[in-house]
């Protein structure tokens, strides 16, 4: 199982993007998945990880543990990867990535991330139907 490859230089918030500020609970690149933890700091998303199976945003900047962090929750991201236009994006089971529902396998869970509008921009839609394969 593997996310796709982000080059984090290249991600921005595109059109109608809904962005929150907060402080980072740990290392985190631009365009990962990441979730408001307990104490309010952000941490990497994760499909298979136990209390990290849920998704705030993506992440528009890269931040280490205490410093300031950008998600964005809503809208146009370009997301830094290379996309398949129609297609649908979900959490990964590798920390912070973000990956086609192929690449998802048992015990993972089944959050949608996003459909991607072009090549290079993802329409996100952060849904999480509580499904487990």
């Amino acid at each position: 199982m593997t996310a796709f490859v982000i080059d984090s230089g290249i991600v921005r918030r595109g059109e109608c993007a809904r962005v929150e500020a907060g402080i980072a609970g740990e290392t985190i690149s631009a365009g990962q998945a990441v979730l408001r933890g307990t104490g309010g700091k952000y941490l990497l998303s994760d499909a298979d990880g136990d209390d990290l199976t849920r998704v705030t945003g993506i992440a528009l900047n890269g931040a280490s543990d205490g410093q300031p962090l950008s998600v964005q929750t809503s809208g146009e991201v370009t997301i830094g990867a290379t996309l398949s236009p129609g297609a649908a994006y979900y959490l990964s089971p590798t920390p912070g990535g973000i990956c086609p529902l192929d690449d998802l396998g048992e015990g993972d869970d089944v959050i949608l991330i996003g459909m991607a509008k072009s090549t290079s921009v993802m329409m996100l839609a952060i849904t999480d139907p509580d499904v487990t394969i």
